[in-house]
This record gives structure tokens, sequence and C-alpha cells, in this order.
């Protein structure tokens, strides 16, 4: 068998001493999307932070493998070197530091090269005309003053300069309109033109898979996954909610 870009072996997590995630499997191939669904409060946002390697979150046992290397207890920039990327909820502002500059700087890291200016400006353009962004949002402070919009758009401008091997995406069509929901799907599905690109799309809605092409679909209630499943799960959540899934494990949401 082919190795997993990304493994999460039996993971348990807790935060504050509370468990939270429970014995969790999870495999990522190469260019593979992966959908996790679950109603609010499930743990999916956990299983995405601890991925990225939040200080915030303990893991109380399982491993994370990433291309082969053990990385469970490494921090969040060293995993972002590898080519690890979490697209924010709720996505914080940085005063001091330009969009353009901010993103500039991460390209530096994660290649340990020099980016050149022209080139790099060029590319964040076309970036920015593809998600429908002002170009004069590049040299704004990063996210300030920005609407709830923009900022997801900042997001996803991220991804598609920084090209990780896998994005995880934590509930990035919160709190957007349908005009919103739609640039931001055109600039994953441009993520997703990538041949070895990966994505773990994190929600508790559906709208923002409509015009994907997902391959896998995992439920989440109560801490665990509970079924897997290709885009046919989408389907159902969408006919049925998650009370069935919740029921089959013995258990009620909240």
């Amino acid at each position: 068998m082919a190795q997993q870009l990304l493994e999460v072996s039996d993971l348990s997590v807790s935060i504050d001493s509370t468990p939270v995630l429970k014995g969790i499997n999870l495999a990522v191939g190469r260019g593979e999307t992966h959908v996790l669904l679950g109603p609010n409060g499930a743990g999916k946002s956990t299983l995405g932070y601890t991925v990225m390697g939040h200080p915030a979150y303990t893991v109380d046992s399982g491993k994370i493998t990433f291309e082969g290397q053990d990385i469970t207890h490494e921090s969040a920039d060293w995993r972002a070197r590898l080519g690890l990327f979490l697209s924010f909820q709720n996505p914080l502002e940085v005063p001091g530091i330009s969009l353009e500059s901010f993103i500039r700087n991460a390209l530096q890291q994660k290649t340990g090269e020099h980016v050149k200016l022209f080139q790099y400006q060029k590319a964040l353009r076309a970036a920015m005309h593809l998600l429908n962004m002002d170009e004069s949002y590049a040299n704004r402070d990063l996210n300030v003053g920005f609407s709830g919009g923009e900022r997801k758009k900042s997001e996803i401008l991220q991804l598609l300069m920084l090209e990780p091997k896998l994005a995880i995406l934590d509930e990035t069509d919160s709190g957007l309109d349908v005009d919103a929901v739609r640039t931001v799907s055109n600039g994953i599905k441009e993520y997703q033109k990538k041949d070895d690109g990966a994505l773990l799309i994190i929600t508790h809605s559906t709208k923002i898979l409509e015009s994907l092409k997902v391959d896998f679909t995992h439920i989440m209630v109560k801490g665990k996954i509970v079924k897997t499943g290709d885009d046919s799960l989408i389907r159902e959540v969408n006919e049925h909610g998650f009370e069935n899934f919740s029921r089959e494990t013995g258990t009620a949401h909240e």
C-alpha cells in the first residue's frame, strides 16, 4: 500500500483535562479531498487544530504521521514548513504587517529561499482577481478592518499562494453569503487542480461542498468518527441531518 500523506492513528485528545477526541483514525492520500461533517460541538475543529499542532490541545494517546514522519509532538511552525496549512474559522487581525508581506514572509519560511518580488506580486494579483478581492487589500494590515467575507478570502488567498501539501479548512463557509461562498469555492477548486494537493474540509454545513469534488466523507459525533463513505453521505446529511448517525452510535448530540 502506498504511503498516505497524513495518518491519524487511534488519536485521543483533551483540552484542560476534558476529553474531546476519542480514538480517531483517519488517512488522507495525496490529491484527495476529505470532508469532516458533524453537529456543533462534535470535535471537528479540535481535530484540525490538533493535526496543526495547536498547543492548547493535549494528545493523550495515538499518533499523527505526515509523509511517514511522526509529527505528534512537533510545533505548529515546523508542521507548516513540512507543508501543512490551517484556515481558521475566525481569522485573527494582525496589526503592523500587510497581507502581502505576511504571505511573502510565509513563503520564504516555507521554501527557505528569497521570493522574487515582481513574480510574487504578479501571482498575488492573479490570485486576488480569482477571489474578487480588491488589490488594495494587499497593502492593508492583515485582516484589520476586513469584513468576515474578506477575512475568509484572505485565508483562501494564502492557500493559493502557499500551495501546501495538505490544507485543513475549518468552517471556511461560516458566516458567508451566497456570493462569497461561491467565490471561496472557486478558490478551493483552483487549489484542487494541484495533482498532489490534499484537502480536509471541516464543516457542519454543506453549502460550500456543492461544487467541489469530494473523495471521502467522514461523520463525527461526540468526538468519534462514526461513519466514513463517499459523497453520498453529504446528501444523506442534507436529507436527514445528523440525528440518524447519533442514534446509530447510541448517543444524542447536543
